[in-house]
């Protein structure tokens, strides 16, 4: 593969960004001291940090949302392991870009430099486009990074995983955009004032991503020269800027780990956090109808007959949205999560729903035992089917008592066991005093 690409010259570092660029880039670290946040991967000790300090390269997958510093920390790592850079972009590249890139990478290995790989969006590449990479990255043509901010584990080939160190970057918090936020203010428009207020919602809005916040800061700076302003408010920020939505990918873990949230909130009975994350959801634009499924889902999973009214709540509140729509309708989602926290919980049906599935999927077919089978015909009623059936409404307390339903060869399983919390204490309470009877009749009569 060499020879075929034997003509390509190594890429040339990165232009100084001009006073044209967008601030975000105008403001990228030179130096590692400069990152804001990720403390856990660049701290003194910390496992960044110390490939920094070894100056000894390996291949990553940095995995975070967007604005967190991926591209910046592999940029500013070539330079400080004096590496070659090229980068790539899974959403722009294809085949021919990987292998002008490796032709790129055995130009410089041959003349005695490494080449470090940033492939931006790694998890949008296809399987054998992964795979493509790997024959590069054993024999050492390439130090790959793989940014993502889909969960590697699913995204990313096993087997190009396996070759890398996956480091988790966090959003930035309130303290570290607040850093950033003074640092732009000082480097790009000293003449603006900021209101505590309206720097706080700055941050608000940005919500973890630092490119965001400085890009809010710019359509800020626009508004305020178009306005001959220079006292910002809070109320300047709210009618300068468009309503920012929440971040996340409506297809990615973000999403998931707040309906997981808001899921578990309902089943600890936590009413404040449950309406927390699903304000969070709602504000984020996910499907007010797909939170009204899930909210039904969690009536039937983890409250059950402990109150069978919370299901019939969880269909008003879906049957409402329906009619009244956005913003009115999700009031009524809101009360549905509110009676979901607070219900007593019980998962016994749910328990005993998923071990009888599980005990029929493996178990063989028994026969029907011939008093519980229907006789519309004369040949099955001479053959016995219903023969010896008790009608349960003739017998005292509208229960036969003693009367076998499995089939016949089939112990007692006792799949169903209602927890003492709600109306399911009572169940128990019943259930026990039935087999109570059944243990008295079955001492009496003789076996059929």
């Amino acid at each position: 593969m060499s020879d075929l690409f034997a003509d390509a010259t190594p890429t040339a570092p990165p232009p100084p960004p001009s006073q044209f660029s967008p601030l975000a880039e105008q403001l990228r670290p030179k130096q590692l001291e400069e990152v804001v946040g990720q403390r856990h991967l660049l701290g003194a000790g910390k496992p960044l940090r110390l490939a920094f300090e070894a100056r000894q390269p390996h291949s990553m997958i940095f995995w975070g949302p967007p604005g967190v510093g991926k591209t910046t920390l592999a940029r500013l790592m070539a330079e400080g392991f004096d590496c070659d850079f090229i980068a790539l972009s899974a959403v722009f590249s294809g085949v021919k870009e990987i292998r002008e890139a490796m032709s790129q990478a055995e130009a410089s290995q041959r003349l005695g430099r490494r080449t470090l790989l940033f492939v931006d969006e790694v998890h949008r590449f296809n399987k054998s486009q992964q795979d493509a990479f790997l024959p590069y990255v054993e024999s050492g043509t390439v130090t790959l990074i793989g940014a993502t901010t889909e969960n590697p584990s699913f995204e990313v080939n096993s087997a190009l995983l396996s070759r890398a160190a996956v480091y988790v970057l966090k959003p930035l918090n309130a303290e570290e955009l607040g850093q950033l936020f003074e640092r732009a203010r000082q480097t790009a428009f000293p003449e603006l004032s900021f209101q505590e207020e309206a720097q706080t919602r700055l941050i608000g809005l940005a919500d973890g991503d630092a490119r965001k916040l400085l890009n809010l800061l710019e359509q800020l700076r626009i508004a305020a020269h178009g306005a001959h302003q220079t006292q910002i408010d809070g109320a300047f920020v709210a009618n300068a800027l468009a309503q920012n939505l929440r971040r996340f990918d409506k297809g990615g873990d973000a999403f998931y780990d707040q309906i997981s949230a808001l899921h578990k909130s309902v089943r600890g009975s936590s009413p404040d956090a449950a309406l927390y994350w699903l304000c969070r959801m709602l504000d984020g634009g996910a499907d007010p109808r797909y939170l009204a499924r899930r909210i039904l889902r969690m009536a039937w999973e983890d409250i059950g007959l402990a109150d069978p009214r919370a299901a019939r709540v969880a269909l008003d509140a879906a049957e409402t949205y329906e009619r009244l729509g956005s913003p009115e309708g999700e009031l009524a989602l809101a009360q549905a999560v509110i009676y979901m926290a607070v219900a007593p919980k019980s998962n016994a049906g749910y328990k005993a729903y998923n071990a009888a599935r599980a005990h029929v999927s493996k178990d063989p077919s028994r026969p029907v035992p011939e008093h519980l089978r229907n006789a519309p015909t004369k040949l099955m009623k001479e053959l016995g089917y219903g023969k010896t059936y008790r009608y349960a409404h003739d017998e005292p307390e509208a229960y036969a008592a003693g009367e076998n339903y499995l089939p016949e060869d089939m112990p007692e399983p006792g799949w169903y066991r209602p927890v003492p919390r709600g109306l399911e204490a009572r169940i128990g309470e019943k259930l026990a005093h039935l087999r109570e009877l059944d243990t008295a009749a079955r001492k009496k009569e003789p076996e059929r």
